[in-house]
Order: C-alpha cells, then structure tokens, then sequence
C-alpha cells in the first residue's frame, strides 16, 4: 500500500485519529525513538515528526526550544529518515519540515528518501499551496501524501486550493498564530472544520493548542483527527517518555468516547 493511501486509512469513519508530535533528536537522538515508542505504546494512529529546522516559522516556544536542542544533538535529515523508519511498519509518519530541508536535497533526491524510509505524507508549513502543484505531482510519483494547512484567516479561494491539493489529510489549523499549548479551542474551529470538510473527501485533522483530553475530545466531534505537539513536547521536558505517553493514553480514552458525525448535539457549537 503506497504511503498516501495508508496515511487516509489511519482515519477511519466513525473513530477520531489521535497524531501525536515529537521533535526528531529531542530530548535526545536515542530519547526521541523512547518518544515515539511511547505514543505508539498510548495509541498513536499516525507519527508527526517534527524535522529540525533553525528558523522554524509557524512554531511556537517549546517546539523552538526542543528543536534546537536536537540541532545540537545532530538530528540532521539522515538521522530523521532513520527515525521515520524505526516506525512506519507500525504506524504512518508524517514529517512536518520546512521547505528548504527539501529545497538543499533537492525535491527528488528528499522525496526518493521519504519513500524509502517510509514516509506516508509531509506537512510543510512554508510551501504555499498556490506553488505546490509542481511538487505535489513528484509526491504523488512516489506515493507520499501532502497535507497544505489552511487556517482562520484563509480565503474561500484558498482554502478550495489547498483541498484540491490534499493527497494525505488536510492540517486545519485551529488559531492564526504559532504553535503552543492555549486554553481551549478557539470558537472558529469548528466552522473551519466545517468549510474545509464541505470542499474535499480527504480527512481533516485538527491541531496547534490542543492541551488536554477534554480539547482533545471537544475537536473530535467535528474533527478527523486531533494533532498533539506542544503539550506534548513540554510533559517530555517535565517527566520524558513515559510521562507523556501517560498523558496521551489519557487523550486516547477520552477521543473514544465521542460521538462522531451524524449527531448534531456533539457537534462543536
């Protein structure tokens, strides 16, 4: 099964995908596999690996903070690709890079790698969709999936662009901001869950702020899947892997008590 394929089955009707993130070299290399070990262990649907990056635009300070730590470590691409390939028999992996991670491999060279190491899709924060074409068509080659990300502040236009794009899951991004742990969901979640579902057939996940399982749960009744990052990476901070897979077993209880689409009571107000 090509990665993009198995990446969509990781959303199965009916039941809400839990997608943990951890930074690749992070707490350290060795520590970023026990991360991963971890939320497999808790539930994990599908692996975001965060690939290190020193300007990492859309991250907030914990992910900033774990990141170049994990520079120091030497987390460079080949390390990642191992990481990726530590897991993907079990579960997808999505990386989550920035553009010029590929730009210095060259498209071809980074998404032949992807491919062999497993990789089922990429989210790149800095690739616009309406300059994505092009490299979507050498995803698709390969059978890695793309996942754009639309946000609050996108257009009609461009949110209808980046669901004509999605070959993996669309990234719905839940404030127009950074990353990083908030008090609840922002209210305009829903309706952006709701005008990107109306253009596309691919799921739609649900990230940045999400920080516990009572968010967790709350975005699953309209959401596919629910992302996991800064929380995340700060319990690993506090208390390690076996903290925050703890943590994250707890996420994946509540997400299986929601009711999903076709009950309008549970759907976010």
């Amino acid at each position: 099964m090509r990665g993009a394929e198995r990446l969509r089955g990781a959303f199965p009707e009916g039941r809400t995908a839990l997608v943990p993130y951890l930074t690749a070299g992070y707490p350290t290399l060795e520590g970023a596999a026990e991360v991963g070990e971890a939320f497999v262990a808790a539930g994990a649907d599908v692996l975001e690996i965060g690939v290190p990056f020193s300007d990492p635009l859309a991250d907030g300070p914990t992910i900033q903070d774990t990141t170049t730590k994990a520079i120091e470590n030497g987390a460079d691409l080949r390390y990642c690709f191992g990481l990726a390939s530590r897991f993907a028999d079990r579960v997808p992996v999505i990386f989550l890079l920035y553009y010029n991670n590929i730009f210095a491999r060259g498209a071809g060279r980074f998404l032949d790698e992807a491919a062999e190491a497993g990789v089922s899709g990429l989210v790149i924060p800095d690739l616009p969709v309406d300059e994505a074409a092009s490299f979507v068509e050498a995803c698709a080659e390969r059978g890695v999936g793309f996942c754009p990300l639309v946000a609050p502040t996108s257009s009609e236009e461009r949110v209808g662009e980046a669901a004509a794009l999605a070959t993996g899951f669309v990234y719905c991004v839940s404030v127009a901001g950074v990353t990083g742990v908030r008090e609840g969901l922002p209210p305009k979640a829903a309706e952006l869950l709701r005008r990107i579902r109306a253009k596309t057939d691919v799921p739609v996940a649900l990230g940045f702020g999400i920080g516990s399982p009572e968010d967790a749960a709350e975005a699953a009744a309209e959401a596919d899947g629910v992302i996991i990052g800064s929380k995340l990476m700060r319990l690993v901070a506090e208390g390690g892997a076996e903290g925050a897979g703890e943590w994250l077993r707890g996420v994946r209880r509540a997400l299986s008590g929601v009711e999903k689409a076709g009950d309008t009571n549970q759907k976010l107000a």
